[in-house]
């Protein structure tokens, strides 16, 4: 990439890469190419190895993160003796589980250069890794409702200029020509304007995921699926040896975590106790419809947004479930409050019937923002803390977590991420809610 704030290449490889057959290249040509034979010779997308004693780097979570962590090790750094290792299948958690939303208007020094190095890189992902996964640049709006609010956007708006980021301030009319379907003259929450990204948009969750995983195990990277983690193995001296599974031991000399909403029951096997709380954030699909919403809408008079997918359905969601939970399904009372929420912004939404509904596991940090770090355990490396932001977050994550394991020391980007940044007093709480993890 040309980009010299985003990679750092190192001069020479830490391990020699493993030489493997070249991987199906997917094009056009393919497609044609394959019909001609009648679709017999398409290759599966990755292995299904049987696990090595032993790995330089195990990575514990094959989702969107860990997934990530795995190829950009392998393409960037050349550390290839690498295994992902999942409980489920591939893509089984948060990653198949949210509303697809990608963007980078923050505020904060902490987050906002972080998010915008995430934003240019899913500008490229699907070049880099070879795979649709059907990125679209269809902005986000962020509307606002009193003086008060737009006083703020226009900051937050400020801030992302500052870091060289896209933003605009639109005001009433030009929101309204955007979306005429809104609710402009509500009672009590009439919109005003909005924060506008065009950079933003969505991505398929899934295919992300897929495309991460094949990137990988091209370099080859072990994907062991259905291999579930039951207690992390360390020396006298508190090293960590190795991670005891499903299916056996297996050593390595790093050990990185990135387990999402199971981050504390990881990191207790470890015997750390993490600023994290485990919350169910719900996610909703409609029925198809024709195109009507061609951008994200989050609205400022409470946490709900909305967009709508390629095939129709709108794709939406708002807070979590305000208790601690490991189901991935969630309450009524959070559906009904979701449900009023987004017909007082869109009342057309009340024609609609909802067809899925569905829960992912959030890590909820204490300031509301993640954690990218090596922990007091010299060999032992964290990812967690994503709250409501870890699939936008899905490439600059895996990067700066390689960066990390590779290097032994932060990206710039990630370098306040910081797992102490609580006892130091360095929160970085972007929304000012202060330590209280199920309000951010």
């Amino acid at each position: 990439m040309s980009h010299s704030d985003l990679l750092f290449i190192p001069a020479m490889r830490m391990w020699p890469p493993i030489l493997r057959e070249e991987p199906m290249r997917y094009s056009a040509f393919s497609i044609f190419r394959q019909a001609l034979s009648g679709n017999r010779n398409w290759t599966p997308a990755w292995r299904e190895p049987e696990p090595k004693p032993h790995y330089d780097v195990i990575i514990v979570g094959g989702g969107g993160h860990g997934l990530s962590t795995a190829y950009y090790l392998a393409k960037e750094f050349g550390v290839t003796n690498v295994a992902v290792i999942e409980k489920g299948y591939l893509g089984s958690g948060n990653v198949g589980r949210n509303t697809t939303i990608i963007r980078s208007n923050y505020m904060l020094e902490g987050n906002e250069p972080f998010y915008e190095l995430s934003m240019k890189l899913w500008e490229g992902l699907e070049q880099d890794f070879n795979f649709n996964a059907m990125v679209s640049q269809r902005g986000i709006v962020n509307l606002f409702h009193s003086d008060g609010q737009r006083d703020a956007y226009a900051r937050r708006g400020n801030a992302m200029k500052i870091h060289g980021v896209d933003a605009e301030l639109l005001d009433r009319e030009q929101v309204r020509r955007m979306m005429p379907y809104l609710n402009f003259d509500h009672a009590r929450f009439p919109i005003l304007g909005g924060l506008l990204q065009r950079r933003a948009g969505t991505a398929r969750h899934d295919a992300v995921a897929w495309g991460y995983a094949r990137g990988a195990d091209s370099r080859g990277v072990d994907l062991i699926q259905h291999c579930e983690v039951t207690g992390i193995r360390r020396d006298v001296d508190g090293r960590v040896l190795g991670v005891e599974t499903t299916r056996g031991f297996i050593g390595c000399n790093k050990l990185a975590l990135a387990t999402a909403g199971h981050t504390s029951v990881t990191g207790r096997m470890a015997g750390l106790e993490l600023p994290i709380e485990t919350h169910v954030l719900q996610a909703f699909v409609s029925e198809g419809i024709k195109p009507v919403i061609d951008n994200v809408i989050t609205y400022g008079a409470g946490h709900f947004y909305i967009s709508q997918s390629d095939k129709g359905g709108l794709v939406f969601g708002a807070d979590i479930d305000y208790y601690s939970s490991y189901a991935q399904r969630g309450n009524l009372a959070t559906v009904e409050h979701t449900i009023e929420e987004g017909v007082s912004l869109i009342p057309g939404l009340s024609r609609l019937r909802v067809l899925r509904v569905w829960g992912g596991v959030m890590d909820m940090s204490m300031d509301g923002s993640p954690i990218i770090d090596k922990t007091p355990i010299d060999n032992l490396y964290l990812n967690c803390g994503w709250c409501y932001g870890g699939f936008k977050a899905t490439p600059a994550s895996g990067f700066c977590f390689a960066h990390l394991i590779a290097r032994n020391e932060p990206h710039h980007v990630a370098r306040l991420l910081r797992l102490d940044r609580f006892r130091r007093g360095f929160a970085i709480d972007e929304g000012g809610k202060g330590p209280q993890p199920n309000l951010h």
